[in-house]
């Protein structure tokens, strides 16, 4: 039960960046959530191929989703 909190958890902080990426074209997915905290996304349209993914996705999704939930150890791009 607890791994189903944390995706829905997780899944509720990816929804409120949802919007930003989609107005430039891109979006992300939640792939998985691994035994050891860690989140691995996809990114997708204008994301997936853009240079500045790798500061999107640390900056950005990561940094976002560690304020909201701390025991996220990283995310991912896969």
């Amino acid at each position: 039960m607890a791994a189903d909190d944390l995706r829905a958890r997780v899944e509720a902080v990816i929804d409120t960046i949802r919007p930003l990426l989609q107005a430039d074209g891109g979006d992300v997915e939640l792939v998985e959530i691994l035994e050891d905290n860690t989140v691995n996304v996809r990114l997708k349209g204008a994301c997936g191929g853009c240079p500045m993914s790798r500061i999107t996705l640390k900056r950005g999704i990561e940094t976002r989703v560690k304020e909201a939930i701390p025991e996220i150890k990283s995310v991912e791009a896969v």
